[in-house]
């Protein structure tokens, strides 16, 4: 049973009275990939605070033994045939993910990154470049790198490009091998489910310029030769970038740092250059992390397993008081919402979670059917302005307590008491607390206007009725006017006006995707690193049946939250209308791993099996239609499709069968021409050529008629 964990006055920890607005200072995370010469500034007699390129000329001028030290370093043409590797390879890599180099030093350079997955593909592609330019060249003359990668936290405002800033950065390329990657566990994280690259674990290592210890991952030079191909997303829209490289708080900075090896010596020839890169963020579809086994090794998190594995059960409402429900479920979506953010984590949706709502189950059962390491729960109470939080991780695993706490606070200071419940839960399980204080935006909370938003939600989350939906709209429309700068609000009432159109309750066609589409657009002009708003625009987007907009929402909002499984879904879905199934079913798996009881399941399983049905594997198909039409035996598409696919494997009586429950069900889709005026989106050629060889050849078969 899970414990009684209501407040306990003798514990509670009073915290002092804080303003409302929000202290964090506004920073993010650079992506800096350091291009660093050992051993040059030795052969030359150059200075750290001279440029590669200046060193080597006043030293080839001003003494002809250095030119011999170069030979000896590495052989005549050295210099040259460096530059060559720079110009033909680095650059280009550089430029290709985004990179912007932002200075040279005298062993090196600093590049800064849009994201960290960005830097270790460029690193990867670079070391694998270098293999094959190697071939063909002399063991005594082949020149290698070494790359180091961190996450570097700055003030949002630093130009890195003119400040000193990154001097702190640690350099981790001296743990590499020639030929390796080295990055930090914080870069792990944030790769780990959006890259198939394997980096071993090699422990703490400290670097030489005084950085603190950092814990380390290295990737051999074999591993990047037998490391795979990552095959891009098709390109977005060119009208947003998805991560904004300087004002995002999410700019996660990377450092990465080359070294060259040359056979007799370390040397680089470098030169300031600041390319203008325009290539758009295209990450390898999401390789959600396997549930935990709980099979032996109890209590230990093994290196496969994510820093954070959790659901965050609703939390209880010891008044009593049903009025006061809202205000509790409010504060346990609150911090599914911190929680998701931190790199690295699993955190199972919030409609899984509020499925075990007042059931009284064994923690260590919920980690086993979720498959997750940790369980949170708590408790809230209200009594006017004051609130009692108490909050209580447990390890799923072995069933005792990890980590607990306890405030007493008041509505203005909630959100902060928030924050600060995840930075400490985050801390506890070995997460990164900086890179949620990167993305959060300083502002002024009102707590009359976050009271509404609870209130909408709690109606927005209720079954789909156009009832419930207009008690949401008119929730949030009081919010915005309790607090005209809400960014919140925006977004909410956005998400009901879009999911108006969606379900076909919009009061005007016009008028309601014209004024989601406004708010969403202020929304992100306030905090461009809003997820919520991200995925708003993209539902938005694909009701207008912009594809190619969606998609690249979407894809934003799962950048800045890995653990939407709505947004997971959503591309999944807009990938395989755009013609790429192959592509949306990473996205879909991803999305019924982190919300597996959703009610909605039913769409969940029909996307997978129709992704299957269009790339011809009909046996899959058939399994996850199947489980669509178990979740709910009422709805029609996963009946046609069905038919569709019995139809294709020649099973005619059985896909007739399916085609009369469907036309049962909805007897308007009751030919291919009705099927294809119904979903705008089908209509893709890309999707429809596929269609046309899978599903519609299937529902032929069973009789559907063309017209």
């Amino acid at each position: 049973m899970v414990e009684d964990i209501s407040p306990r006055p003798r514990a509670v920890v009073r915290r002092p009275a804080r303003a409302v607005k929000m202290t964090t200072a506004a920073c993010r995370l650079a992506t800096i990939l350091a291009i660093d010469v050992v051993g040059y500034s030795h052969l030359l007699e150059a200075g750290d605070e001279s440029s590669l390129i200046l060193a080597a000329t006043r030293r080839l001028v001003g003494d002809g033994a250095g030119y011999t030290g170069l030979i000896r370093a590495g052989g005549e043409g050295m210099l040259e045939r460096l530059q060559t590797h720079r110009q033909q390879l680095v650059e280009p890599k550089i430029a290709e993910y985004r990179g912007r180099i932002l200075k040279t030093t005298g062993d090196g350079m600093l590049v800064e990154f849009a994201s960290p997955v960005e830097a270790v593909r460029s690193a990867v592609e670079m070391q694998r470049g270098m293999i094959e330019r190697n071939a063909d060249t002399p063991t005594s003359k082949r020149i290698s790198f070494r790359i180091g990668i961190d996450l570097h936290q700055t003030s949002a405002d630093v130009d890195l490009s003119i400040n000193d800033d990154i001097g702190a950065v640690a350099r981790l390329e001296g743990f590499a091998e020639p030929g390796g990657i080295c990055i930090s566990h914080a870069v792990r994280d944030f790769i780990r489910d959006k890259l198939p690259y394997n980096f071993e674990e090699i422990g703490e290592r400290t670097p030489k310029n005084g950085a603190a210890p950092v814990h380390a991952y290295a990737m051999s030079a074999d591993g990047v030769a037998s490391a795979p191909l990552v095959t891009e997303l098709p390109r977005a829209a060119p009208g947003r970038r998805h991560i904004s490289l300087r004002s995002a708080s999410i700019a996660a900075s990377v450092v990465a740092t080359i070294g060259i090896w040359g056979a007799a010596g370390w040397v680089w020839l470098g030169r300031n250059q600041s390319p203008a890169p325009t290539v758009m963020f295209a990450a390898a579809g999401p390789q959600i992390p396997p549930a935990t086994n709980t099979s032996g090794d109890a209590g230990r998190q093994r290196p496969s397993e994510p820093p954070l594995s959790v659901v965050v059960l609703p939390f209880a409402n010891p008044s009593n008081d049903p009025t006061q429900e809202y205000f509790a479920d409010g504060v346990t979506e609150d911090l599914t919402a911190e929680l998701s953010q931190i790199p690295g984590s699993v955190v199972i949706a919030r409609d899984t979670a509020f499925t075990y709502k007042g059931a009284s189950i064994d923690a260590q059962q919920i980690g086993r059917e979720l498959g997750v390491r940790y369980v949170l729960t708590g408790s809230v109470r209200r009594a006017g302005e004051q609130v009692w939080l108490n909050v209580l991780l447990i390890d799923a695993q072995t069933g005792t307590r990890t980590w607990e706490t306890q405030f007493d606070t008041d509505r203005a200071n909630l959100a902060y008491a928030q924050q600060e419940i995840t930075d400490n839960l985050a801390r506890a399980v070995g997460g990164h607390p900086e890179v949620l204080a990167a993305r959060r935006n300083p502002t002024t909370i009102d707590p009359d206007a976050h009271d509404f938003l609870m209130r909408g939600r709690a109606w927005f989350y209720r079954p789909y009725s156009l009832a419930s939906w207009q008690e949401a709209q008119t929730a949030f429309e009081r919010a915005l006017e309790i607090d005209a700068r809400s960014v919140e609000a925006r977004i909410d009432l956005a998400r009901v006006l879009s999911g108006r159109l969606a379900d076909g309750w919009s009061i005007s066609l016009q008028q309601d995707p014209a004024r989601a589409g406004q708010l969403l657009r202020e929304a992100l002009e306030r905090d461009e690193n809003r997820s919520t708003a991200h995925f708003a625009m993209g539902v938005l987007r694909r009701m207008q049946n912009r594809l190619t907009e969606a998609q690249s929402e979407f894809e934003t909002a799962i950048a800045l939250n890995p653990n939407d499984a709505r947004a997971s879904y959503q591309l999944g879905v807009t990938l395989m209308f755009l013609g790429h199934p192959e592509m949306g079913i990473p996205h879909v798996e991803k999305a019924i791993r982190l919300d597996p009881n959703d009610p909605e399941a039913t769409v969940m399983y029909w996307a997978l099996g129709t992704c299957h049905l269009l790339l011809g594997q009909v046996d899959k198909a058939i399994d996850f239609l199947d489980k669509a039409r178990a979740a709910n035996p009422r709805i029609w598409y996963p009946y046609f499709y069905l038919a569709g696919a019995f139809g294709l494997r020649g099973e005619i009586d059985t896909a007739k069968g399916d085609l009369a429950e469907s036309l049962k069900l909805k007897p308007e889709i009751d030919s291919l021409a009705r099927m294809r005026a119904y979903n705008a989106w089908i209509t893709n050629p890309e999707n429809w050529a596929l269609q046309e060889q899978t599903l519609n050849a299937g529902l032929r078969r069973a009789g559907l008629p063309d017209e």
